[in-house]
């Protein structure tokens, strides 16, 4: 052991601790400094930033027994409080640079010390500084943060003032459509917001802590757990296997469909019988501290017999492959696309068919908080567990049954998330939280490694897909046939539903009177198939977008000129047959027209030999909502002091589900004239928030948000007297009138049927993407130089949150184009490997523009906005790549080596 005495945030603190132990945990665990957050733990992301004798250094990865005695080091706890908040932090609110806030902390540590150095920084200089840092940021797209340090800048030279970055309510007090704060703001940028692995350091002295023991195969046979030698290791309360599980040991995906051959019962909570993918979790190791932990996991021993490994659709398709859940076959769901009339002879009288290939792979969602949760009884004997989810109720559906739990004496909550996109649709560690929990009797708390977050939880699944289109000689789209193979890895939850996007999104947005199709999911061995934003989106929508590049490549047409001769109009429907909620698609178009030839004028200019500079445009139509008859309910009360609680279960990825909340309810009371500090916030938890459905499929926002509103009408309606006025809690008592109204929406909608037909979403997205690309012609690599977003979500609610779903969002985009896989599970199970964009890798140079169409299913106007940025950015990139220099990539990422060989092959 040694002692180090340290000066922490002008504190003098001793510490004894042993020298290989990280100064990350000797501030979060020993001296509960939690605004230090640990993310990958291989000091790639900058999370755990703080300033160590003037410089910036990453404590995660900064042993003790290398910082000195006498050392000073600046928390972001010594920078401001939410009391007295620093330049840096104002500016982080007034720019929207906190979203799910996981990463704050260390950007602000980070810009603090650049700000010492240069109070005066370029924008470029700012970025070359998070980048020489490591600063990693999943949410933002970056440019909200760099307007942060810009901002705050300004404010520390005297050249604004605070007042200037406060927001002020306008005169008629509504907060609807402007950029007021999400609620959460403070508590981000103060460091003071506990995320799960904080919450976890403030659990009870006898909380047992968790380690996995994990499978180093991808498909075996087991035929031996021995856990005899972990039992005996220091600190080991329990090993807890698949023998201690009472319930079904399954985590039931519950098959959306009735023609899927799966029954949904294929996801072991810990493997028993079989191992079906690398990551599986074997057994769970519950100990007095985390060390002790993973040193016992280490001595679990498990024997296996190897069998083949399917790490792809097409080799668990062969016929001589085995069936991964014996008497499942591996194609175990079929989805048909059947539009209009036959298309064979569509296509033999068309005056031109284009056809192509496409591929988009296993997308990692890389959120810089790994997976972690913890588990309790309380009071009532009811276990608690507490995760990020982003699907309460749903989760509890899915894990009781499996934990062998009634699920009236399972309760979820959420905790801050710091960030999912999608993963934790799915339940991950909740069900394992809730097996050592139940064996142990004892709290439990588990936190994954960065290395476990890759490993374990679900990715993108890839689309294999062929698609053809039948034309005429101006361009019109006269046909499509599709065909479509969905890799969904081992578990089969969701995949059906997931298979039926393929059939509603390509070719969506465009009059295409006549299309066939089939898609299918297909089992495998390799990482399981989970929501990412866009679902189903980013690979249906890349494929007919490119092609629309061909097409129109073919046809000499201009690539804009095709897309606004074939967008919906009236009478025209979607690929399933729905008319669109709104036809706002040529407004989209005309409205880039101007940013397209200024574009095409820049890239002629910079173009040269060595660097070729391209523009590639893509259109993109999603659906804000999940299938069917969607519903969701919440809750308003009138508190004594006239203020109001909402009860909302309206999910938390980090997207800002408090502001979605907030401004939907402000708007729909408006006539009480509330402030929005009037409306309190009770978010996410099974114990007092009703059921809202996941946050998935961009349904917040419309199906949510309607439940608020019709929550809110009621209360309302109740309050409101004869006179138009309205009863205060005194008179609403002295009445015996109910304070607690409940409000439920569920969407007009049906589902589609076999042939992929139907009436399935209440509101649609839609997005046109710009992207201006350079090539370099030796090394085949690609940088975005500016991307351009014409955006119609809807009646914006919050203008700071939308913007940043879309700056995320395209920059996620991005990645997905150039840099991001999840293939080689050694090599991309770490951020760096697996292609995660650092802030160069983003242009700075992004330009959003708005066109507001109210939706009449959306409350207030306003549609979902999370998934559109996310739907085919990529696509525009692969299209300015080919204007650039003549490759069109079809198959993701389009790293600089395939770039390369794509233009030694033009050769």
């Amino acid at each position: 052991m040694i002692k180090r005495t340290l000066t922490i945030n002008g504190v003098e603190k001793s510490v004894i601790t042993k020298p290989d132990t990280s100064l990350a945990d000797v501030l979060r665990e020993q001296l509960r400094i939690t605004s230090v957050k640990v993310g990958c733990g291989t000091g790639q992301c900058g999370g755990c930033s703080v300033i160590m004798d003037g410089k910036v250094i990453r404590s995660c990865i900064t042993k003790m027994k290398r910082v000195k005695d006498g050392t000073s080091i600046i928390t972001l706890e010594g920078i401001g409080t939410p009391n007295n908040l620093h330049p840096i932090q104002l500016a982080w609110i007034a720019n929207g640079g906190a979203q799910c806030g996981f990463c704050t902390p260390g950007f602000i540590v980070s810009t603090m010390a650049l700000l010492e150095s240069n109070l005066s920084p370029t924008r470029e200089e700012v970025r070359d500084w998070f980048q020489k840092h490591k600063n990693v940021c999943r949410c933002t797209g970056y440019k909200p943060l760099v307007d942060s340090v810009m901002d705050a800048a300004k404010l520390m030279r005297g050249e604004i003032t605070e007042d200037d970055l406060r927001f002020k309510i306008p005169e008629d007090g509504r907060i609807w459509g402007t950029k007021y704060p999400r609620p959460s703001a403070i508590a981000k940028v103060t460091g003071t917001c506990d995320f799960g692995a904080d919450l976890g350091i403030k659990m009870p002295s006898d909380t047992l802590r968790l380690a996995l023991v994990q499978a180093e195969v991808s498909h075996a046979n087991i035929l031996s757990i021995d856990t005899s030698e972990a039992e005996k290791m220091d600190g080991v309360f329990k090993v807890v296997t698949h023998k201690d599980v009472v319930g079904k040991n399954r985590i039931t995906g519950l098959i959306t469909f009735p023609s899927n051959l799966g029954d949904g019962w294929e996801r072991p909570i810990l493997c028993d019988d079989k191992i079906f993918q690398y990551g599986d979790a074997i057994a769970v190791v519950c100990a007095d501290t985390e060390e002790h932990a993973k040193e016992a996991a280490k001595k679990v021993k498990v024997e296996i017999e190897q069998l083949p490994e399917y790490m792809n659709a097409y080799a668990a398709m062969a016929e001589d492959a085995l069936e991964i859940h014996p008497g499942t076959p591996n194609v175990y769901f079929t989805q048909k696309i059947v539009k209009g009339e036959e298309t064979a002879p569509v296509f033999d009288k068309a005056d031109v068919v284009i056809e192509d290939d496409f591929y988009v792979g296993r997308q990692p969602h890389m959120p810089i908080e790994p997976d972690v949760g913890f588990a309790y009884y309380d009071e009532n004997e009811d276990m608690i567990i507490s995760s990020k989810s982003i699907g309460i109720h749903l989760h509890q559906a899915m894990i009781a049954p499996g934990i062998g739990i009634d699920p009236d004496k399972l309760k979820l909550t959420a905790n801050p998330a710091g960030g999912t996109f999608g993963y934790k649709f799915s339940p991950t560690m909740e069900a394992l939280l809730g097996v050592a929990c139940m064996a142990t009797k004892r709290p439990v708390f588990l936190n994954y490694t960065w290395y476990q977050q890759q490993t374990y939880t679900g990715k993108r699944s890839p689309f294999f897909m062929n698609v053809k289109f039948a034309a005429d000689k101006e361009g019109k789209l006269l046909g499509m046939e599709s065909d479509w193979t969905v890799d969904h890895g081992p578990y089969s939850e969701f995949g059906d539903l997931l298979t039926l996007r393929g059939a509603q999104f390509i070719g969506a947005g465009y009059d295409i009177a006549n299309i066939r199709g089939e898609g299918r999911t297909v089992c495998t061995n390799h990482a399981w198939g989970s929501a990412f934003r866009g679902y189903g989106a980013p690979q249906s929508v890349f494929a007919s977008e490119v092609l629309m590049d061909e097409l129109a490549e073919k046809l000499n047409i201009d690539p804009l000129e095709i897309r606004y001769k074939n967008a919906y109009r009236k009478g025209c429907t979607t690929p399933t047959g729905q008319e669109p909620d709104v036809f706002c698609i040529p407004e989209l178009i005309d409205t880039m027209r101007p940013e397209y030839a200024e574009a095409k004028k820049s890239a002629a200019a910079r173009s040269t030999d060595e660097v070729k500079c391209g523009v590639g445009l893509a259109l993109a139509v999603y659906a804000a909502g999940l299938d069917g008859p969607d519903s969701a309910e919440s809750c308003v009360e009138l508190n004594e002091d006239n203020t109001v609680t909402m009860f909302s279960s309206w999910g938390e990825h980090g997207q800002g589900a408090d502001m979605g909340t907030l401004g939907t309810a402000h708007e729909a009371l408006r006539p009480l004239n509330l402030a929005p500090n009037d409306i309190k916030l009770v978010m996410n938890d099974m114990r007092t928030t009703p059921n809202a459905g996941p946050a998935g499929g961009s349904r917040s926002q419309v199906v949510v948000g309607q439940s608020v509103k019709a929550a809110c009408e009621a209360l309302l309606d109740a309050m409101r007297k004869s006179d138009g006025t309205f009863r205060t809690y005194e008179e609403m008592k002295a009445e015996n009138i109910p304070f607690k109204y409940s409000g439920t929406w569920t969407a007009p909608c049906t589902d589609c049927d076999e042939n992929g037909q139907g009436n399935p979403f209440p509101c649609f997205m839609y997005g046109f993407f710009m992207a201006e690309t350079d090539v370099e012609i030796k090394t085949g690599k690609t940088t975005v130089t500016k991307m351009t977003m014409v955006a119609d979500v809807g009646v914006v609610n919050n203008k700071l949150v939308v913007d940043g779903q879309l700056y995320g969002g395209l920059a996620q985009g991005i990645g997905l184009a150039l840099s991001e896989e999840y293939e080689d599970i050694k090599k991309h199970s770490n951020m760096k490997g697996a292609g995660i964009p650092y802030i160069k890798d983003i242009p700075d140079n992004i330009n959003l523009i708005y066109v507001e169409t109210p939706r009449p299913n959306g409350p207030f106007g306003a549609s979902g906005c999370g998934e559109i940025p996310l739907a085919s950015p990529h696509a525009a990139i692969i299209n300015a790549i080919y204007n650039a220099c003549g490759v069109r990539i079809t198959k993701l990422p389009a790293k600089p080596e395939k770039v390369l060989a794509a233009l030694n092959a033009k050769k």
